[in-house]
């Protein structure tokens, strides 16, 4: 399967900013989900400018097993994100891209992230 969809939406994602793989496969649909978007990371090709560190798990957990784990932490925060016990604080670095901006509302990324949260 290609990935370029999905790679072509983490090329966007700005310094500074993450999204989860959840808010990834939800942006494009993806079938199979958050774990269609953790594949698509896993096979991200190297020397392409696509910035991999800036997915995350749900809830802004850092999943990414060592030795990438300590890289993209440095990563991050040399973009100026925090990182607190292995998780990024969404409501502050959390990106939504230009077509979510403008859907404000029940279906944008970051309230759909918020409703996630405070569902359970």
């Amino acid at each position: 399967m290609s990935w370029m969809r999905v790679y072509q939406l983490v090329k966007q994602i700005p310094r500074g900013r993450v999204l989860t793989y959840g808010a990834v496969a939800r942006i494009l649909r993806l079938p199979g989900g958050a774990r269609a978007a953790g594949h698509a990371m896993a096979a991200t090709p190297s020397g392409k400018g696509i910035p991999w560190h800036r997915v995350l798990g749900a809830r802004g957990k850092l999943l990414i097993r060592e030795p990438y784990a300590s890289l993209q932490r440095k990563l991050l925060e040399t973009e100026g994100v925090t990182i607190v016990e292995s998780r990024v604080d969404l409501e502050r670095h959390l990106w939504a891209p230009p077509s979510a901006k403008k859907s404000r509302g029940r279906n944008s990324v970051k309230e759909k992230s918020r409703r996630g949260r405070n569902s359970r």
